[in-house]
């Protein structure tokens, strides 16, 4: 008990204290993780609210394949693109392979799905009113997207936290395809992993307070957006 309560203290200590190093992998970590969510935000949503108010064939496998999407396993994520980016790869004459841009694409695929799924069923489960008024007053489906984006902004903004936050708490895939490289691609999950393996627990705990900490903030933003988005 005596070596675990010394180790939170440490690890305050170094929080305090603003140690480079631990700031150096939150800051690494928080930017790869706001690109990929942008990235992912823009494509999810636009996809999302096109194949909500589109009818098509296939409409309901696309939504069963999303709801597999939204389960895979990120070492599943980070295993492909390792094959797709790696030397032997298609894509290994980009030189991608354990750098910010490879943590970021495997970032942006592992949450696409979360937005965009998120984004699909806050517009089916809006006010049926909404849709059909668009097409009596005669908006083709691509002049639908922004007055739905409009009047369901904070719901499908709550998919985007969603996805930051998956982003952000990901290890697997920013491991394989970023090499937690210090000062380049490690970021705090990864950081953890390592330093506990090191015997290093308090510089661990510390990244694992302040992951905490921006997990509640997430889940604050979540309430936040999803007590406008009901009211």
């Amino acid at each position: 008990m005596n070596y675990f309560s010394e180790a939170i203290i440490s690890a305050l200590q170094l929080i305090i204290q603003f140690d480079p190093e631990i700031y150096q992998i939150v800051w690494t970590s928080v930017k790869i993780s706001l690109i990929a969510t942008l990235f992912a935000a823009f494509f999810g949503i636009l996809l999302g609210i096109i194949t909500a108010i589109s009818r098509f064939p296939g409409k309901r496998l696309i939504q069963q394949v999303l709801n597999t999407l939204m389960a895979m396993p990120t070492v599943m994520i980070g295993l492909v693109f390792y094959g797709l980016l790696s030397r032997q790869g298609p894509l290994g004459e980009l030189g991608l392979l354990y750098t910010e841009t490879a943590v970021i694409i495997g970032e942006t695929c592992l949450i696409l799905p979360i937005i965009m799924n998120m984004t699909l069923v806050a517009v089916q489960s809006a006010d049926q009113r909404l849709i059909s008024t668009l097409v009596m007053l005669g908006a083709r489906p691509h002049q639908q997207i922004l007055p739905v984006l409009s009047e369901l902004r904070f719901t499908i903004l709550a998919g985007v936290v969603t996805g930051f936050g998956r982003a952000i708490g990901e290890v697997g895939a920013a491991m394989m395809l970023g090499g937690n490289i210090q000062g380049v691609t490690r970021t705090m999950t990864t950081a953890i992993a390592l330093e506990t393996s090191k015997g290093d627990f308090e510089l661990g705990l510390a990244l694992g307070i302040l992951l905490l900490i921006i997990a509640f903030a997430i889940n604050l933003l979540l309430q936040l957006f999803n007590t406008k988005g009901i009211a």
